[in-house]
């Protein structure tokens, strides 16, 4: 089955790559011709953009950063829906605002095409060895359809309701990470201004009911002062600004996700937006004067 892929950045890349290593034809494109060069190198086909992708694939993934990037590659000149014929199937899974991902898919339903929107958590360790955690929203005869594909770029799949439930799940995920690693920051902060090695209380707390996969894998960072990114800060924002504004017109209160999001826009602004969000640690360091671990 031929694969159109749209999107070869950190996470595109691993993620096409392990299509290919299932035995799909991939057929793929990017604003960055050394990312195509990679894809092709591993066996794709290249393609100008989405409509020359429609044209030869009834399967199209987008990976793109934001709602305005799918828009564009969606609905724009040169886009899928430009050469995109009924029963075509598209898979949004950028992690974008659910009332666009709603917004894309009217529009794909006037053509006749269908859509999932399938955001992934796991970042690109995960999407290099195909373990990404996959949650998806769309009708569930064509999340059903799509299930085996999916399952060749993660190991968790899990349909969440209608389009856009994919990625208000996907919000949902990133509040509690970035809220769990502010928190992680402010506890071991204190342990550490009242003179007690951050290193021994996690070893003291992780199997208790504090204990989480996101202290697992950031305690170390934050001891470390590793802040070599596996998900930037810049991309956190990102995430969390579509959570509040979608929080703003559902009329959910998110308080601790806005002040987090100030806590991620400081630390942008300081010149670590780079940086993997665990740097978030920074923060509470400035505030108090010294590096926790330190």
């Amino acid at each position: 089955m031929k694969v159109g892929f749209i999107g070869l950045g950190v996470m595109g890349r691993p993620m096409a790559k392990n299509l290919l290593k299932a035995g799909y034809e991939v057929v793929c494109c990017d604003h960055h011709p050394e990312h195509v060069r990679e894809l092709t190198d591993a066996g794709a086909a290249a393609a100008a953009n989405g409509c020359e992708i429609a044209r030869q694939c009834e399967r199209i993934i987008t990976m793109l950063p934001n709602s305005p990037h799918v828009k564009d590659a969606v609905l724009g000149p040169g886009g899928v829906l430009e050469g995109a014929r009924p029963g075509t199937v598209l898979i949004d899974m950028s992690s974008i605002a659910p009332l666009a991902s709603q917004e894309i898919s009217r529009a794909c339903a006037e053509k006749g095409v269908e859509m999932l929107d399938a955001p992934v958590s796991g970042g690109e360790p995960k999407a290099i060895d195909g373990t990404l955690a996959i949650m998806a929203g769309g009708k569930r005869a064509v999340f059903d359809q799509m299930t085996e594909m999916l399952r060749a770029m993660g190991s968790s799949v899990v349909y969440c309701g209608e389009i856009g439930a994919g990625n208000t799940t996907k919000l949902a995920n990133q509040v509690i990470v970035a809220l769990n690693i502010a928190a992680v920051s402010e506890a071991f902060m204190l342990a550490q201004k009242t003179g007690v090695d951050p290193a021994q209380v996690f070893e003291a707390i992780k199997g208790g009911l504090a204990g989480s996969t996101v202290m697992n894998a950031k305690v170390p960072m934050i001891l470390g002062q590793n802040f070599k990114p596996g998900f930037r800060i810049d991309l956190h924002i990102k995430d969390l600004n579509n959570a509040l504004e979608t929080g703003h017109g559902v009329g959910a209160p998110l308080p601790l996700t806005a002040s987090v999001m100030e806590m991620l826009q400081t630390l942008h602004a300081d010149g670590f937006g780079s940086e993997d969000h665990s740097a978030i640690a920074r923060w509470y360091q400035k505030i108090a004067g010294c590096e926790i671990g330190g």
